[in-house]
């Protein structure tokens, strides 16, 4: 999980006759170093990406200046932090870096449909680029971790309404998680 959390960025995805409209960098996507797969989706508006799988699983997020994040598990946790479209095929936000526990400038862009460019920035304009490439969930990955306080799904789903909305995704679901913890934390304070 090294260079990936280092100046990652997320999300490049363009159809090889597709047009710029329907490039999408929603889905998984393997890091540079091939040590994690970040998945990407659109929670309220923005990108958000979260670790879905670790090539050594077990990875803890040791560095965090947020004592009540320090120790988290790796797997499940966010990276790609409220990405706005700013242009055609351009995503700009943060990215959270577990390796040294700090944020980044940094924008997304589909290559093609296999590929995302990254582009994370210490100081704008020095920039580094990074290429992702999609992925699907490995075969046997461990199952992401549980959200605290949510409630698990029931053993049998029941097939939606015609015309009801799709029920969040577990990107969403985590990033309203996190949210939550943190706007406790502030009450607190």
């Amino acid at each position: 999980m090294k260079n990936v959390f280092a100046l990652a960025a997320i999300l490049g995805l363009a159809g090889g006759t597709a047009s710029a409209a329907e490039l999408s960098p929603i889905g998984d996507w393997l890091v540079k170093d091939g040590y994690a797969n970040i998945r990407i989706d659109n929670c309220g508006g923005k990108l958000w990406g979260i670790v879905s799988w670790e090539k050594t699983p077990g990875g803890v997020d040791n560095e965090n200046p947020d004592p009540a994040k320090k120790g988290r598990p790796v797997l499940g946790m966010p990276i790609v932090i409220g990405m706005a479209l700013k242009e055609p095929n351009k995503w700009w936000g943060e990215i959270y870096n577990s390796q040294n526990g700090k944020m980044y400038t940094a924008g997304i862009s589909v290559a093609d449909e296999n590929t995302l460019d990254l582009e994370g920035c210490l100081i704008w304009p020095a920039c580094l680029t990074q290429k992702w490439t999609r992925a699907k969930h490995p075969p046997n990955a461990p199952p992401l971790p549980p959200i605290k306080g949510a409630t698990p799904p029931p053993a049998k789903q029941t097939a939606a309404k015609k015309g009801a909305a799709p029920p969040p995704s577990d990107v969403c679901l985590r990033v309203a998680d996190e949210a939550a913890a943190l706007e406790k934390a502030n009450a607190k304070k």
